[in-house]
Formats: C-alpha cells, sequence, structure tokens
C-alpha cells in the first residue's frame, strides 16, 4: 500500500458499465517524513473518504481485492483512512490533531 493525499475528485459520465456506480478521486502520492509530493494517481474510492484526507491506496491486483472493485476494471482503490502515522517513535501526523492534523514541531528535525 502507499501514502497518498486525495487531492480532488474525478467525473466520468461516459464509461464502461462495470465501473457505474464507482467514486473516482485524485490522490497525491506523498512521503511520510516530509509530505513533500509525488506523483498523481487516480483511484476508485472503498471507505468513503474525502479531500484533504490522507489515505492508504492499493494499485495492480491488489486494487481488485475489495468488495467495491471485485472484478471490475480498477487499477488503483483507496483501502483507508489514515489516522495517524509515526516514524522512529515520533509521531508525525494526527488526523484529530492540530489544525493541519501535524504534530508540533513541524517539520520533524
Amino acid at each position: 500500500m502507499l501514502l497518498a493525499k486525495v487531492v480532488g475528485t474525478v467525473v466520468a459520465t461516459r464509461k464502461d458499465p462495470k465501473i457505474e456506480g464507482l467514486k473516482f478521486l485524485l490522490l497525491r502520492q506523498v512521503n511520510p517524513e516530509n509530505l513533500k509530493e509525488g506523483g498523481y494517481v487516480v483511484a476508485n474510492d472503498a471507505v468513503g473518504c474525502g479531500v484533504g484526507e490522507y489515505v492508504l491506496y492499493a494499485s495492480g491486483s491488489s486494487a481488485r481485492q475489495t468488495e467495491v472493485t471485485k472484478e471490475r476494471p480498477c487499477d488503483a482503490v483507496i483501502m483507508a483512512i489514515v489516522d495517524s502515522w509515526e516514524i522512529g517513535g515520533n509521531q508525525l501526523f494526527e488526523k484529530h490533531g492540530s489544525e493541519h492534523g501535524y504534530t508540533e514541531p513541524w517539520p520533524p528535525k
């Protein structure tokens, strides 16, 4: 699984019938140590997340193993909404923490 931030939505009015009803979100990969952003990916939402949330997503054949995406042509799926993360015993992100979710001091030294 990979860490990303939901940065937008994707709407496709004409699509294959096998993907009807799926919610598409635009994700931006992030580095958990410094939140530097990477590339973009469009993923199906299997957990009901929204713009601004940090999520875990899977790609490739793993993306077709959720109840929402099983046997559907899907290459990326959001499988979890992140509540917090820590590295080396230091908590770096807390969803319900300060205004932006980052613990102090930020960025980590």
